[in-house]
């Protein structure tokens, strides 16, 4: 009879644990892009520029070299 490996195992229920926990996180992220709008459009904007900073952020170092 093989040995059971523990480790793997333990893995296993840690990576599970890690998705469960990400998909909520994500979920509760979702509940609140959809509260926003409801309350003020103007708060969901700032997020969207935010992220679109980081790329041309990207594309202006390239550009400095």
């Amino acid at each position: 009879m093989a040995k059971p490996n523990y480790a793997f195992e333990k893995r296993q229920r840690d990576l599970a644990k890690q998705k469960k926990k990400e998909e909520k996180r994500l979920k509760k992220a979702g509940s609140k892009e959809t509260k926003v709008p409801d309350g003020s459009g103007s708060e969901a904007q700032p997020a969207e520029p935010g992220e679109a900073g980081a790329d041309s952020g990207g594309a202006g170092g390239d550009g400095g070299d």
